[in-house]
Parts: C-alpha cells; sequence; structure tokens
C-alpha cells in the first residue's frame, strides 16, 4: 500500500550552492498525492513543483525542478533519494529558500528523520514502472541504461584520474533496507580544484568543507575523519541516481546503469524511456511485488549512527 510519513519533520541549514540559508519541512500528504515541493518564502504565483522528470532544468552539478511559473528548487537529490529509499510515496516537502540545505553531504540525516517520525500506510495500492525494455543513453565517455530486472539495482561505475578516488565499482538491490544500510551515509565529494573553480563562478558559496562533503587532492582526502567508507564516492553517486530515479513518479523495477553518468545524463534517460513506446508501464503492485521495492525492508538499527 501507498505510504506518508506520520508527522512533519525540519531539517535547516545553507545550500551548498547558493550559500543560501533553508529550512525543508517533510509534511504528511494523502494518497496519491505523490511527492511534491512547495516555496513557501514566496506569497504570490504557483508556488507548487512536482518531484516529477519533466520539470528538472538540467544541471551537471545539481538537480533542479522548476515549474511552469518559473519557480524552482535546487538540489533536491539527497532528499528524494532519502524519501525513496524510506519508500514514502506521498509527501509535501516545504522550503522557504531556493536549495535544500545540504546537511553532512549525504541524505543519512534526512533517512534518521523520515524514520524517527515513522512511516504511515495509507488505504491506496502502490503502482511501479517496470522497465520492459532497454534503454539508453551517451554523453561523451558517459552512459546511462535502464534494463528489465527483477527489482530496482543501481550499478555504478566511475574513474578519476586523482589517486584517491581512480576506478570504482559498486552494484546493489535496492530492497531489504540496502540504501539506509550502505549508501545514505555516503558524502557529497569534488576534487580542491573544482571547488575552486564553482566559487570563481559564484558556485559552492555554501562552502565546501569536511561538514559537507568530501574534497580530494590528488592522492589525498583533505576532509577531516577522512572516508566514511573506502569506496564512499561511488556510493554517493548510486545515491545521486536513486534520488533522480525517484523522480519517475512511482518506483521503479529495473537495472540503471551509469557508468561516468551524472544528474544531466539520469534526467536524459528518464525522458527517453517515458518517450519510448513499450519500454515502460505501470503495474500495481500486490504484496509480492511490494518487497522488491526501494524502502521495503528497512530495519531502524542499520541506520547509520554518523548524523
Amino acid at each position: 500500500m501507498q505510504t506518508t510519513i506520520k508527522s512533519p519533520i525540519s531539517f535547516s541549514g545553507r545550500g551548498l550552492h547558493s550559500g543560501a540559508p533553508a529550512t525543508l519541512t517533510i509534511r504528511p500528504a494523502g494518497a496519491e498525492h505523490g511527492i511534491w515541493f512547495s516555496r513557501v518564502d514566496l506569497n504570490k504565483g504557483d508556488r507548487l513543483i512536482p518531484a516529477r522528470w519533466d520539470v528538472v532544468n538540467r544541471s551537471p552539478l545539481c538537480t533542479k525542478l522548476e515549474n511552469a511559473s518559473g519557480v524552482t528548487v535546487s538540489t533536491v537529490e539527497h532528499v528524494m533519494a532519502a524519501i525513496a529509499g524510506c519508500g514514502i510515496h506521498n509527501a509535501l516537502i516545504e522550503i522557504d529558500g531556493p536549495e535544500v540545505p545540504i546537511v553532512d553531504g549525504s541524505a543519512v540525516p534526512f533517512v534518521r528523520g523520515i524514520m524517527q517520525r515513522g512511516v504511515r500506510v495509507l488505504d491506496a495500492p502502490v503502482r511501479a514502472f517496470e522497465i520492459m525494455q532497454t534503454v539508453t543513453v551517451t554523453e561523451g565517455d558517459a552512459t546511462a541504461t535502464l534494463s528489465p530486472a527483477d527489482t530496482l539495482y543501481i550499478d555504478f561505475e566511475i574513474d578519476f584520474d586523482d589517486a584517491a578516488i581512480g576506478r570504482q565499482h559498486k552494484s546493489l538491490r535496492m530492497n531489504n533496507g540496502s540504501f539506509a544500510r550502505e549508501l545514505c551515509d555516503s558524502r557529497t565529494f569534488c576534487r580542491q580544484a573544482d571547488v575552486d573553480a564553482m566559487q570563481a563562478n559564484g558556485l559552492a558559496l555554501g562552502g565546501v568543507s569536511g561538514q559537507n562533503a568530501v574534497v580530494f587532492d590528488g592522492d589525498a582526502v583533505l576532509s577531516p575523519g577522512g572516508l566514511r567508507h573506502s569506496d564512499e564516492p561511488v556510493r554517493h553517486k548510486m545515491l545521486d541516481a536513486l534520488g533522480d530515479l525517484a523522480l519517475a513518479g512511482a518506483p521503479l523495477i529495473g537495472r540503471y546503469t551509469g557508468v561516468r553518468s551524472g544528474h544531466s545524463l539520469t534526467n536524459t534517460l528518464l525522458r527517453k524511456a517515458f518517450a519510448t513506446p513499450g519500454a515502460v508501464r505501470m503495474v500495481v503492485c500486490d504484496a509480492q511485488i511490494a518487497t522488491r521495492l526501494p524502502g521495503y525492508g528497512l530495519v531502524w538499527d542499520e541506520i547509520p549512527q554518523v548524523a
């Protein structure tokens, strides 16, 4: 059955790129509501923005949503990953600024907050999108693919010149709590040269630091405390992918394979999948199918304690 959060939970901080302070509150919503953002700092016009692939204003650095009135909210991928990974299907996400707070750079604060409040079951069946045929998009040396599978798998490979990152690969099923257990505490990462370039271009104004990101420089990890996982970068890319795939508008059943891919390419992949006849079908989930969806089998004791 569809779910929502039992009671509201708020998070405050600054946006990583804008530097703007914001408080984000996840509120319960009824069956068939879906996931929507509301810019509560605006006092006129259409403040509501659907968390959906077809309103993404594509960017290589983050996922930005924009409604028909030009109202935006940026860097939604981590909170969307938490919502999907906790098996939440309906929520209203109120925010009083233009960018989701970066918190610690991962999704674990959102996951812990949602699970502290608890999940409420609603009186309506879950519908999911099942991938029926393989769809691939390529941009330069990056590729992203959706292919048929019996649950949501995320398979990711990265390859960086920096020795501290190098080539990393990981594959996971997203049910049975694996997102919370394996991925949700992995932080956004960047190279020091990229931080300098972004700040010179008016980005990363929230201050990239060991408090909200992992910073690499060649063979060195500059962030105090080092890594949470030896392969934290690829785990974070998988976290991002789940958040971007959650913009399908319903849980996905299929395999996502990313090679050096990012936010923009994943959105291009969703657009192509939904535009390809026969590539995606909607299914009403019975109890057996529900066991294969993200969020199923999540156990509180398995959520990392780092936040």
